[in-house]
């Protein structure tokens, strides 16, 4: 049976509030906790200011790795964002690698391969030198980059940096699909997008609302991996009455698992991930201890 893999996308730096959605370093951590043991293998981190706002806060990622580490048992793979930022809480390319930088206990970062307007809000801003430094650091840590794809022409993008010595291979990617000023969330995309990377790869891929069932299933169909998440969904669906059923981590993880095992494949294990990514076995104990956790 082929094993994949589940990434559960918590928070989000743009995801209104007024959801369901965890903002302290606790509630975070233990929606990381419950998706783990329903069967996701990732975990992606955003953290959130004191008024609810996407922040790149160093001392909340610090905050919240411990409390995920604290589960002696649990061994979920964490993935932390580089562009975590809200208009309200603006960060420069050092803040946005600072957690990177500095703490323990990240087997994985965020890679957004170019800029684009992300509307209506402004431009989401990721320039060359920010990319070069970002790749170089995550060589330099043994970080994992989820290399996140939001319209084609990262792919051109990724390719230079991988030319240029500053991203490692294979790559790992993850297709962000249905965001205002990306490519819009369709099946035919996403196997425009599964054709043109280079073999070996590894990939993901989440469509944001409505796009979120269509592109979930077809990753599936297509032998890749899948994200779910209140960072790109917060709509589980419809009652019979018609009326929007709202979404939960814990609701999205769920069905995500049930679609996986209904496909006839195994949700990986944080293990099996680590392997097919190419991420060094975990030791807890040796994370715990660089952590502070008795």
């Amino acid at each position: 049976m082929a094993k994949t893999i589940i990434t559960a996308a918590l928070t989000g730096a743009v995801t209104p509030a007024g959801y369901k959605i965890p903002e302290t370093p606790q509630q975070i951590a233990d929606e990381a906790y419950d998706a783990w043991k329903l069967g996701a293998a990732v975990v992606h981190l955003h953290m959130r200011a004191d008024d609810g706002l996407g922040a790149m806060d160093k001392e909340k990622f610090r905050e919240t790795i411990r409390l995920i580490r604290s589960h002696k048992d649990c061994d979920v793979i964490i993935n932390c964002t580089s562009s975590g930022a809200s208009p309200q809480h603006p960060a420069t390319d050092e803040e946005r690698m600072a957690h990177h930088k500095e703490l323990s206990g990240i087997e994985m970062g965020s890679y957004d391969a170019g800029s684009f307007n992300w509307m209506p809000g402004g431009v989401f801003l990721n320039t060359p030198q920010f990319l070069e430094k970002l790749g170089d650091l995550y060589m330099e840590k043994g970080t994992k980059p989820e290399i996140e794809i939001f319209d084609a022409g990262m792919l051109g993008i990724t390719d230079y940096f991988v030319k240029k010595g500053h991203l490692p291979t294979p790559c790992h990617y993850q297709f962000c699909l249905g965001v205002l000023g990306g490519m819009p969330a369709t099946v035919e995309n996403l196997i425009y997008l599964v054709n043109h990377i280079p073999a070996g790869s590894t990939w993901s891929a989440f469509g944001v609302g409505k796009g979120h069932l269509p592109i979930m299933f077809a990753a599936l169909a297509l032998g890749g991996h899948i994200r779910v998440g209140m960072e790109d969904n917060v709509v589980f669906g419809v009652d019979e009455n018609g009326k929007k059923i709202m979404a939960t981590n814990h609701m999205l993880v769920e069905r995500a698992v049930a679609a996986v095992k209904a496909f006839g494949n195994t949700p990986a294990t944080p293990a099996q991930a680590r392997e097919m990514l190419g991420i060094p076995a975990f030791d807890g104990e040796k994370v715990r201890a660089a952590l502070g956790i008795d």
